[in-house]
């Protein structure tokens, strides 16, 4: 099941320039919608929205969380196999492969390229084979 906006939007768009998927349209102070075949489910747009008026695939209400304080995946690196499956199951593309080499051998790893990107949906630590990724919020600085 896909997000949907209530009808407590109030059509600011932050909900629609955050979306990865380009699923949610609508006209500046009117009801946004989330076209369900679209939608990947990553919470992006629930978390963005300053009117709590998303909700989640099982119904429940999402909150608004700053953007600074979304969680980022943290690697492990010594439990990493260089699948590459994170950086391709990223729907924003904000990680990458290193071309440096790992302790004693000359394996690539992942690593979190950009940042500021990062919607911090855990799609890559969810299909994670090894478990090497976990959700972390970031440090402060």
């Amino acid at each position: 099941m896909a997000y949907t906006i209530t009808e407590k939007c109030n059509g600011c768009g932050a909900c629609a320039r955050v979306c990865p998927a380009d699923a949610i349209t609508g006209e500046k102070k009117k009801l946004h919608v989330i076209a369900a075949a679209q939608c990947i489910e990553c919470g992006a747009c629930g978390r963005s929205c300053p009117h709590a008026s998303v909700l989640d695939a099982t119904g429940t209400l999402c909150g608004l969380i700053k953007r600074s304080e979304w969680l980022k995946p943290a690697f492990i690196i010594k439990s990493c196999i260089a699948c590459g499956i994170c950086v391709d199951t990223c729907p924003v593309g904000c990680l990458a492969m290193s071309d440096l080499p790992r302790d004693k051998g000359v394996a690539p790893y992942p690593y979190l390229q950009a940042a500021k990107a990062c919607i911090g949906c855990g799609f890559c630590s969810h299909d994670c084979p090894t478990d090497a990724l976990v959700m972390q919020k970031p440090a402060k600085s």
